[in-house]
Order: C-alpha cells, then structure tokens, then sequence
C-alpha cells in the first residue's frame, strides 16, 4: 500500500521560475518512491509584502476581510504555476485552493484557526493517482468568506493536512538546512541540530525562531505527525521534529531573539479585583497573544501592568488599551518598541540554576539591563534593548558553546 506524504515548500523555494521547475522534480521524485503526494505552497517570495504595499498605497486601513481576499491570490498563483510545471514532466496533477478543498477555518480575518478539513476531494484526487497541490495560508469560514491562518500558515495547512490524512510524515522544505542552535543569518557558527523535541521545538518557534509557525508544531505534537525540516535546495537529511527524551545533564538546546514585538505598560492603574481580567478577556477575544506580563508592587493603592504582544498586533492592542485606560482611569498607556526578547530553550532548564545564573551573568557582562522574566519548564526568556539584541544573541551562544564544533546533547528517541 501507498504511503501518504505532506510536503510543504516555503515562498523562497518557490521564488522564481527555475526554483518552482526544481520543487516540481522533487516533488515526481517523491512520487515515484511509491508515495501518495500532497503538496503545500506558499506564495512566491516576496509576493505577500508585495500585495500588502499595493493595499496601503489605496487604504492605510484596508478591512481584514479584504485583506484576506487579496492575500490569498499569492499561494493560488504558485500552486496554479506548480502544477503546470509538473504536467510539462508528464506526471498527473491537480491544485486546489482553500475553498476546493474544503478547508474550515473561523472567521477571524488573517487570523483563523482551522476547524476541521473535509478530504474528499484530495483523496479522490490520489486515488486517481494525481499529485495534489493545495494552496497554504487559506481556507473558509461558515459565511464562505476566504480567511488567512496568519504568517507562516502554510505551515500549520501542511501539518492539519498530515495529521486528517494520517500521513507517514511532514516535510517543511525551506531555504535553511533545517533547525540551528539559533539563527545562522547572524550567529556564525550556530550548530544543525539532527533533531529536537516538538516541546522545544514550540518554544523555539514561539520565541521568534523563523523555521516553523508555533501552530504547526503545536499539531505536530498533538498527533504525533513526524516532522523533517530540510532545504529545498540540497540534498541534506535536515532537522528531524520528534518525541526527545534527554538521558543525561541538561544542556541549552538553544537561543532565540525575537526582535518583532512591543511592550505595552498601563501606568497607575487602580488596585482593584478584575482590572487585569477586564483587559486580557478583551485582548483573548480579539485573539491577540499576549506574551509576557508583569504586575508592578502595589503603590498608593495603584498597580503598573506591562505586557508584549506581537508588533502587527500593536495598532489594535493600543486601541484597546486606551478604550480601557478610559474606563478605570488609569493614568497613561506607554508603548515600547524598541525592545527584543532573547531566550534560551532545553527541556527542564528552569529547574537548573546554573542555566539561569550563566544567562543572567552573560546580559550582565555585556551591559545589559533585563526589563522582564519569563519562565516555563523549558525556557528562561528576557526582555532586553533591541539595539543590544544582536550581540546579546552571539554572546550567549558563545557562553553555552552553541557555536562549538564539539557541542553534543544527549538523546534518546521515544
């Protein structure tokens, strides 16, 4: 019996036309190892900031609904351009949009989540022994209205569709080799990993590493779906995504800098019971992420609450943040964005101190002041200076040789 396999190719591994005749070949290669093939592609390369400049040059404040309707036409256009690139090598294809093939979202405009996929269509379409690209990025709501999962979407269609298809695996083809120690685009030397946990892996992606959308993994794991980050653009066997046990002494598997976010502070707000829920419930509603939250010590019966949210979401956040200020007559609303997080990832880190006392130490020698602490059980994150951000990022690899030729985690695979 056929197996099925999601593969999904980002827009730089679609960007021009060779590259989309390379993705086609990889794609029949795949096939003929007697697989079953669905495709996910993103639009070409810079196509979504294109579109999104034209949309501000006619409405700096365009509805998220037509947003949604323009957007989509990027990953309709490579899916459309693939496919006709494989037929031109004689194999049997079809490319279907969000819409043919039945994928249910809700109707948050650029926001949605997937509610359910209906897979008729692309198991009919297998059967009859074709290849399936589907567009990632989209689907649609009850009112049948085109909706966008948010930046890096594809990523989260490749895996919904694996886990519904019950796929053998998931691969997340992009221009990167597969998941590093931290970014290779500013730390020389950031080691490949040949496999992480989906748990630090999440963390990871949620951080402001740019390999996988948080969604995707968080589906991932949630079905046990095998993840293969790899490139496009050679034949390395990339970054495995898999249930991790560590065996031995707990070790940094690695560090994130996140330089797309705001910091947002409600000064002098009254010292009463449901003033932090009145705010969060709006923000939930209206489903911002909110990252990091501190509460300042009680002064003269008035608290100073800061939170980070993500940059795009800051113009509405701040909306929000008035309309309550307003309402409990807080004092004022400052906005900060001139500030990064900084991160280290490894399961069990934050019950290690000497994992938290070297990182501290490492901002400290260089001068950097911490403006706020997060921790989870696989992470210790800290707001910083964003002009400090880059070379905090570099020196805190070099402090937990990350960059050394010689740097081993001890693993074991479930």
């Amino acid at each position: 019996m056929e197996n099925i396999i999601v593969q999904k190719y980002g827009g730089s591994s679609v960007g021009s036309i060779d590259r989309i005749k390379n993705v086609a070949r990889q794609v029949i290669k795949a096939k003929h190892d007697k697989n079953k093939v669905v495709v996910v592609v993103s639009a070409m390369g810079d196509t979504t900031n294109e579109l999104v400049e034209k949309a501000m040059k006619i409405n700096k404040n365009p509805s998220n609904r037509e947003m949604d309707m323009l957007l989509s036409t990027g990953e309709q256009m490579s899916i459309s351009l693939l496919a006709m690139a494989i037929q031109e090598l004689n194999q049997e294809v079809v490319s279907l949009n969000g819409y043919q093939c039945k994928i249910l979202t809700d109707d948050k405009h650029k926001k949605a989540r997937i509610t359910d996929i209906d897979t008729t269509r692309i198991k009919s379409e297998l059967e009859l022994g074709k290849i399936v690209i589907v567009a990632g990025f989209q689907g649609i709501s009850k009112q049948n209205d085109i909706t966008t999962l948010g930046r890096g979407g594809s990523d989260t269609t490749a895996v919904a569709l694996a886990a519904i298809l019950n796929a053998t695996k998931c691969e997340i083809y992009t221009d990167v080799d597969g998941v590093y120690t931290s970014d290779p685009r500013i730390v020389k030397g950031a080691n490949l990993l040949e496999r992480i946990s989906y748990d630090e892996m999440l963390e990871l992606a949620s951080l402001g590493a740019k390999v996988l959308h948080p969604r995707c993994v968080e589906l991932a794991r949630k079905y046990k779906i095998p993840l293969v980050v790899k490139s496009s653009f050679n034949k390395g066997k990339g970054t495995a995504v898999m249930e991790v046990n560590k065996v031995e002494n707990v070790l940094v598997r690695g560090v994130s800098l996140d330089e797309n976010i705001a910091k947002i502070s409600i000064l002098e707000v009254p010292d009463e019971p449901g003033i932090s829920y009145k705010l969060f419930d709006i923000l939930s509603k209206n489903k911002i992420q909110v990252d990091m939250i501190i509460q300042n010590i009680n002064r003269e019966n008035v608290n100073d609450i800061s939170f980070t949210v993500k940059v795009e979401d800051l113009k509405e956040v701040q909306k929000i943040s008035n309309e309550l200020k307003d309402k409990i007559n807080a004092k004022e609303i400052v906005i900060d964005e001139s500030v990064s997080k900084i991160s280290v990832v490894g399961i069990g880190i934050a019950g290690s101190s000497d994992i938290a006392s070297a990182f501290f130490r490492s901002l400290y020698e260089l001068g950097v002041n911490i403006q706020m602490i997060s921790t989870s059980e696989i992470k210790i994150s800290c707001i910083i200076d964003k002009k400090k951000g880059r070379e905090a990022l570099e020196y805190v690899n070099q402090k937990f040789r990350l960059c050394s030729d010689n740097y081993v985690f001890e693993e074991k695979v479930v």
